[in-house]
């Protein structure tokens, strides 16, 4: 029974001394979306990607509707073929269906790496300016996409105006 008060107190005691440590921690907060929205490397690299490979998925587009026609022809026709010729288309058919999902995967993964390597790069940038701001206001941590933060504390806006006048 007489450590019931001692906790007690204990509990009180770690309360008002955690209330006193938050009160010297500065906390801002940033919408990251709004960041990677705003932010001129992601304008820019989105463009450039799509420059890059809209040539690459238009002609793979292309050759999808080709390979499925020449496959629905020789559907139709496979009966009046003789063997020998159905056995050759037949087989050509399924080379180029092997030779598509090949550059279709290749597309994909190309893709996927140049999208990560612009993510990296974004990222990284953002994180600079973010960081700058934070110290500028003399910051202790910054809190990424809370579910409330008053206005005063977040700082996405003067990020975006950093990042975009390049600074």
């Amino acid at each position: 029974m007489r450590s019931i008060p001692k906790l007690l107190a204990c509990c009180i005691l770690f309360v008002v001394s955690v209330g006193t440590a938050s009160a010297e921690l500065k906390i801002v907060t940033i919408r990251a979306g709004a960041l990677v929205q705003a932010s001129p490397l992601f304008k820019s690299g989105q463009e450039k990607i799509k420059t890059e490979f809209e040539k690459r998925k238009s002609d793979l587009e292309s050759e999808a509707k080709s390979l499925a026609d020449d496959a629905k022809k020789f559907q139709r026709e496979a009966d009046v073929m003789s063997s020998e010729a159905r056995a050759k288309t037949e087989k050509e058919l399924q080379a180029r269906k092997i030779d598509f999902d090949y550059n279709q995967r290749k597309f994909q993964e190309d893709f996927q790496e140049r999208d990560r390597e612009l993510s990296e790069k974004l990222t990284e940038n953002i994180k600079k300016y973010v960081v700058e701001v934070a110290k500028e206001r003399g910051a202790d941590l910054v809190i990424q996409d809370p579910v409330y933060a008053a206005a005063g504390i977040d700082v996405t806006d003067e990020v975006i105006k950093r990042m975009q006048s390049g600074k």
